[in-house]
């Protein structure tokens, strides 16, 4: 049986490659055995297979395999109802047809706290069996990404031939216990082609995260199938309904023995559907060096090719070894001298290649490599890592301190900020170890995360995450100025003020950052804020004899640190001070006296009246000036002379949180 023109030979995106077919006709059919699809065009557009409702991912004709999508079984605790939901077991029954679930490639997954599920075959299958395995967790720190071995997930094979089962999970052990502080609320389980799942922590963490993170809330399961019940050599024997119709195809035994069926493939040196006439068609090998090696002169033949060295030339295979050219004496000398030079540009090479060697090692050690590479938080990239992110293009950052660049890491294709320094104090190389260790420590959400570094180079770079929207002097005074309302000041604020008082009071080692200003603040596209460029920033100075006493932006540097070069935390709350009040008035504070918008804020403060006068026209027609009236307050303070004035900054992010949740009447 072959099908007529007009059958549907692709359903969305995937092609239906007979002996499948959509209708009458247009698949192969032998005694009870289908291969009948359905494709539901007017719905979601999919693929099914026919009387099952099983959506399919894609074919093989040549391993003669089948992927459908397996639902995620899941069972997730009921808050309000204090209890676990009901369940709602998955079931899978083929047990009519010629498919059998591949017991190599597919596996039965559970994932969870606490979770016990089980595989089994259903009463009437014919087939008796029971499998299952149980995840465990600690809490989530016990909780790897990528890692299936029984800590929040576990996987266990399943018996061969099996065309039916039911999943179920086990009552007397279930997640509630875990709920009570939101850790762990639900628990699945799938049986699924192992290397289309890969666990992650948030399938524990986050309810029903394992379910929307695959495609239909399913994952691809691999099946097998055949043609018939009959061997090659029954089916041979009665050429009408035998499917192998292509003149160069050959007749495969399916791998499950006798009584399940066989598979057609095309003969070698040729490809495509040998389930239809003239389906298997001539591979032109020569048209495909990278796959058919010849290395002289290339002949296509049916279902073969020859290859043979031009005159002149010889190999004595010339399918595995070059030809070589029968050269005369003069020839020979010739090749030889410049072989030779050849040689000596080798060796050469070898020696600077050997000589960058050593010098990227020396460069490691002095930047501190054997400290650092015992930190288990911190990355240490090579210098080819990051060659490919350090070109011009890629710049989006240029200063006295260096070049920042952007792009991703082939690794992880993680999007990512490398810093590119222009010089280090080398004599505080164990500084700068120290430096690293501590901010690869910071966890913070409104803090830019340090990932890693390069050590093989003269000047260290960095490599921080990528904060979308860039800074906040652009967003205020730069090329990105965009509108702000008082709301998404004060979030700004307050959650700026929250990292440097993380920094200062909740961390192992107290952290100043030493040069808070609004270039130094960058944000996410949702206005998130996250601190950069503490720490480390001030080893890095404009060349070798700077004193590194007093490093800072002089617009936003405390008075008093700049006269007795001694940073405090108070310090940075000076800074932070003119960073607060450029977010109200959104004009630009300068060192120079010609603009000084600080003595004249300080000067008019008094007077209420004048006070507005400074507002961002943006925010001064709001009906919240007593806010206004009190952040110009704190400013003031934060600006005091007299450090013993200047609140902490856990007070101060403590009054921006306050003042937001009432400028949004909560």
């Amino acid at each position: 049986m072959q099908p007529n023109e007009t059958c549907l030979r692709r359903c969305g995106d995937i092609e239906i490659p007979f002996p499948f077919g959509v209708g009458s006709g247009c698949y192969l059919e032998t005694g009870d055995i289908t291969f009948a699809m359905t494709c539901n065009r007017t719905d979601d557009g999919q693929l099914r297979v026919y009387n099952y409702q099983i959506g399919v991912v894609d074919f093989s004709l040549l391993t003669g395999q089948l992927r459908i999508y397996s639902a995620i079984n899941e069972w997730c605790y009921n808050r309000t109802a204090a209890a676990m939901d009901k369940q709602n077991n998955w079931w899978y029954d083929m047990s009519i047809t010629n498919y059998r679930i591949n017991d190599a490639l597919n596996r039965f997954t559970v994932v969870g706290c606490n979770s016990l599920a089980y595989i089994y075959s259903p009463d009437d299958s014919g087939q008796q069996y029971m499998t299952g395995c149980m995840a465990t967790c600690p809490g989530v720190g016990g909780l790897e990404n990528g890692s299936c071995a029984g800590v929040g997930c576990c996987q266990t094979a399943i018996p061969r031939r099996v065309n039916a089962y039911t999943v179920s999970f086990e009552e007397k052990f279930n997640t509630s216990g875990a709920d009570a502080d939101g850790f762990s609320p639900c628990s699945y389980a799938v049986l699924a082609e192992t290397s289309e799942f890969s666990f992650r922590t948030a399938y524990v963490a986050t309810a029903g995260e394992f379910v929307r993170d695959n495609k239909y809330g399913s994952l691809p399961l691999v099946l097998d199938w055949a043609i018939g019940n009959k061997t090659c050599e029954e089916a041979k024997r009665n050429a009408s309904a035998y499917a192998c119709v292509s003149a160069n195809s050959d007749c495969v035994d399916s791998k499950y023995g006798r009584g399940s069926g066989y598979l057609c493939n095309c003969s070698a040196g040729y490809e495509g559907n040998p389930y239809l006439i003239d389906g298997c068609q001539d591979i032109n090998e020569c048209e495909h060096p990278d796959k058919y090696s010849c290395h002289g002169h290339c002949r296509n033949k049916p279902g073969s090719y020859d290859c043979k060295c031009s005159k002149g030339s010889y190999s004595a295979d010339p399918f595995k070894d070059p030809c070589s050219p029968r050269f005369p004496l003069q020839a020979q000398i010739a090749i030889g001298f410049i072989g030779g030079l050849l040689i000596m540009i080798v060796l050469v090479f070898i020696t600077l290649f050997r000589r960058e060697k050593r010098k990227m090692k020396e460069f490691f050690e002095k930047n501190g490599g054997p400290i650092l590479e015992k930190v288990n938080n911190i990355k240490l990239f090579k210098k080819d890592d990051l060659k490919f992110i350090l070109k011009s293009g890629n710049i989006i950052g240029k200063g006295s301190f260096g070049e920042v660049y952007k792009g991703h890491i082939r690794e992880t294709n993680q999007l990512v900020a490398v810093k590119k320094p222009i010089n280090i104090n080398l004599s505080k190389k164990d500084q700068f170890a120290n430096e690293v260790i501590i901010q690869s420590r910071v966890i913070h959400k409104n803090i830019v995360k340090l990932i890693g570094c390069c050590l093989e180079v003269d000047i260290p770079i960095l490599v921080y995450e990528f904060v979308s929207k860039g800074s906040l002097e652009n967003i205020l005074h730069g090329n990105k100025r965009v509108p702000l309302n008082l709301d998404q000041r004060l979030h700004i604020a307050a959650q700026s003020a929250e990292a440097l008082a993380y920094m200062h009071s909740k961390t192992s080692t107290t952290i100043l950052h030493g040069d808070v200003k609004p270039a130094n603040i960058l944000l996410t596209d949702d206005l998130l804020p996250k601190i950069s460029d503490f720490g480390i920033s001030r080893l890095l100075a404009m060349d070798n004899d700077h004193t590194m006493s007093v490093i800072g932006d002089m617009t936003y540097m405390d008075p008093v640190y700049f006269q007795t070069g001694l940073l405090t935390d108070k310090s940075d709350v000076y800074s932070f001070g003119v960073v607060l009040l450029e977010l109200i008035t959104r004009k630009k504070a300068s060192h120079s006296d010609k603009n000084n918008l600080l003595r004249n804020f300080l000067d008019a403060y008094t007077n209420e009246t004048t006070i507005k006068d400074f507002i961002d026209e943006e925010i001064a027609a709001t009906e919240h000036l007593e806010i206004l009236v009190g952040i110009a307050g704190m400013v003031v303070q934060c600006l005091s002379l007299d450090v013993n004035q200047r609140p902490e900054m856990t007070d101060i992010a403590e009054r921006l949180h306050y003042m937001a949740k009432k400028a949004r009447g909560i």
